[in-house]
């Protein structure tokens, strides 16, 4: 494999720094750059949501992308972000703060290799944090809440 994974997602938005205070208190990213993505461009917010993995934000006025929400996949090229949890308990922690900051309901729902869980970021886009399963399901219970977090 010539890759190593994802190294952004790009996306739009009409309110930047709400993302920024989101996904910085949910997720603890980082800042690397907030400013015209080129002189006299949109302004481009940088997040690095992982040790090589960022979130590239473009708030650009006047545009109407980030409204679209519904129905999935009818999102445009772009329908959702899962974003790797760095262990089981960072994926416990996410949860807590994703469902304080009104962002989830916390339900995890069990892919089998993976645990999961949907959120939906201050745009409203729609988002999922994943680890892999400590505990795989059996075929009864594929694809229902996991016992872990019901």
């Amino acid at each position: 494999m010539l890759t190593t994974g994802l190294d952004h997602v790009a996306t739009i938005t009409n309110d930047a720094d709400a993302l920024i205070a989101f996904y910085t208190e949910v997720f603890e990213a980082t800042v690397e750059a907030d400013g015209p993505e080129f002189p006299g461009g949109p302004r481009m917010v940088v997040l690095n949501l992982g040790p090589s993995t960022e979130l590239n934000v473009f708030e650009i006025d006047g545009n109407t992308q980030a409204d679209l929400q519904e129905p999935m996949f009818g999102r445009g090229r772009l329908d959702h972000i899962g974003l790797r949890a760095e262990s089981l308990e960072a994926f416990d922690e996410i949860r807590t703060r994703l469902v304080a900051a009104g962002a989830s309901d916390g339900t995890v729902t069990d892919f089998g290799r993976k645990v999961s869980i949907f959120f939906r970021d201050p745009d409203q886009m729609a988002c999922e944090v994943l680890f892999l399963n400590p505990d795989p399901p059996s075929a009864e219970t594929m694809g229902k809440a996991h016992r872990r977090w019901a």
